[in-house]
């Protein structure tokens, strides 16, 4: 009774076996994608269990990633009773099947899809977009920008928006990054315009380069780093501040929402330098900096980055007529020069290289002392005179009026020429202004001296006629010197001047008149004619009348008239 009672027993749970596999068999389609667990992994497969009688098993190629025991993977039913009866799934379709539906979804709905730029094709690229979808991408709307080098983007990742999608065909979906790229430039733009604000720092990557600066790209809109901002030193090129591509912080100076400009710095990462200047320098101090710039006004020198000084011209030599700092300097020199004074709110800093040299003039009158005669070369010639050199950087100045006493020199050239050297006599020495004046007539005595001392006011001198002119007559006297007789003082105190009166002197005529002005200071002496006979006939009355008085009778100047008039 037992073994029937026990018999019974294993007939129906062999019953209640079979009717669960059958549900199981009812449960389970060919083609169906369902979620299994793996539960054996070796070096060609893959074993998962789906809930079937058997176990599946996948090349375990069709992994990306290393499978491990317990984990869940998606399949597709390919046979449920394969050979031997043994279940065939396929994990290759069931990622395929489900990147259908995540792409269908995504085209529908305009919502962005990864995927990679895989192979450059005809008018654009050839896109992975997972589960062996392969979608085209053209060349127009694979980025913001003009795409000039199209290898640049091959296995490039990134999201894409589905213009056209074809489930089960290969290249036949169309995609756009540029759209997608276009939609995040317009969120990071108003993201970074509604939160950030001037004096922040923000981080962008070096786009490219222009003359005055860098574009910082900052999400897919620029920023202006400006070739001024990039260092408080000199900047000549702003390759030499940041690279392209290289990622970079840098300070928020300005920013105009309604124009979209935004200027950076990154200088000002950095405290500017001229907030610690009069601490750390002063007026008389020495520095050693290198030439940056050269101008025709001077050279700017870096007393360090972001200070420099300007040495003006005037500034450079003690000695030298400096006509362009370039004559002495070139950028890139490192000199020696003296703070002369600074100006903070202007940010400028005046040097002097002369002030550690020394100065000539300052001992010139030691040197060339008034009355030293010299012989040295004539360096340059002028109108008015001449350069001569005395030594390096300092010339004296012989004026045409010092060559001679009496001749007058129209052309210094007829007197000398550059290069030549002469004799001279240094007259006057003015270290303040940095001149000298020479002669070369001091050499010899004053003429006009000894004339004036040996022929005073209303001595007669006697001469030879030199020039004849409307206005009277030349006459060249003693030592090759020339007085003046007006017209009007070449006739008698009583006669009066016509033309005729000029007629009757020629050049070479031998003639005696009174000298009635010597000024050897303006090289000036008139003559007279007039004054000679007047005080001729003045002297004749004084004797008549001194004669007369010996007799004790009055006599007078009409006396002496009448008394002509009698005879």
């Amino acid at each position: 009774m037992a073994n029937e009672i026990e018999m019974e027993e294993k007939k129906t749970k062999m019953q209640k076996m079979q009717e669960e596999y059958l549900k199981s068999l009812d449960g389970i389609e060919d083609g169906q994608l369902v979620t299994g667990t793996i539960v054996q992994v070796n070096n060609e497969y893959v074993f998962v269990d789906v809930g079937y009688k058997s176990e599946g098993k996948i090349p375990r190629t069709e992994f990306t990633e290393e499978p491990q025991l317990g984990d869940e993977v998606k399949v597709v039913i390919v046979n449920k009773e394969g050979k031997g009866g043994q279940i065939v799934v396929s994990k290759k379709r069931a990622d395929v099947k489900e990147r259908t539906d995540v792409l269908r979804k995504a085209a529908e709905e305009r919502t962005p899809i990864e995927g990679t730029f895989v192979k450059v094709i005809k008018g654009g690229f050839e896109v992975d977009l997972g589960g062996e979808y392969r979608g085209f991408c053209p060349l127009s709307k694979a980025d913001v920008v003009r795409v000039e080098e199209p290898e640049s983007l091959l296995k490039i990742t990134d999201f894409f928006i589905i213009d056209k999608f074809h489930a089960g065909t290969k290249l036949k979906s169309v995609v756009s990054r540029r759209e997608y790229l276009d939609i995040k430039i317009k969120e990071n733009k108003e993201r970074f315009f509604s939160t950030v604000q001037i004096g922040d720092v923000v981080e962008g990557v070096v786009k490219s380069f222009t003359s005055f600066g860098a574009f910082i790209d900052l999400g897919g809109f620029d920023g202006l780093l400006h070739i001024n901002d990039m260092s408080w030193g000199h900047v000549t090129r702003p390759k030499d501040f940041v690279k392209k591509g290289q990622v970079v912080q840098l300070r928020l100076i300005n920013i105009d929402p309604e124009s979209q400009k935004i200027n950076l710095s990154l200088k000002h990462m950095q405290q500017d330098p001229w907030t610690t200047f009069e601490s750390r320098y002063h007026v008389d101090d020495v520095i050693t900096a290198p030439v940056t710039k050269i101008t025709s006004f001077g050279a700017f020198i870096e007393i360090e980055p972001g200070i420099e000084g300007l040495a003006h011209i005037s500034e450079l030599s003690w000695t030298k007529r400096v006509n362009n700092p370039k004559e002495l300097l070139k950028i890139g020199d490192v000199v020696n020069a003296k703070i002369l004074g600074y100006d903070l709110d202007k940010k400028r800093v005046s040097l002097g290289l002369k002030q550690l040299m020394e100065n000539p003039w300052d001992t010139i009158a030691e040197r060339y002392p008034v009355g030293m005669t010299l012989n040295k070369p004539v360096v340059k010639i002028t109108a008015s005179g001449a350069f001569i050199n005395l030594e390096e950087g300092i010339d004296g100045f012989l004026h045409v009026d010092d060559i001679s006493w009496t001749k007058k020199i129209k052309n210094m050239t007829s007197f000398t020429k550059e290069g030549e050297n002469i004799d001279v006599v240094v007259t006057r020495v003015e270290p303040e202004n940095r001149r000298i004046r020479l002669s070369v007539k001091q050499l010899e005595g004053n003429p006009w001296q000894t004339l004036r001392h040996d022929y005073p006011k209303y001595s007669k001198i006697s001469g030879t006629v030199s020039n004849v002119t409307d206005f009277g007559v030349f006459v060249k006297v003693m030592d090759g010197i020339e007085g003046l007789i007006s017209k009007y003082n070449l006739i008698g105190p009583d006669e009066d001047f016509t033309d005729e009166v000029l007629k009757k002197f020629n050049v070479g005529d031998e003639i005696t008149a009174m000298v009635i002005e010597c000024n050897p200071s303006t090289q000036k002496l008139s003559l007279s004619i007039k004054e000679m006979i007047k005080r001729s006939q003045q002297s004749e009355i004084a004797k008549y009348i001194q004669g007369n008085d010996d007799e004790g009778d009055t006599f007078t100047f009409a006396d002496l008239m009448r008394s002509k008039d009698d005879k």
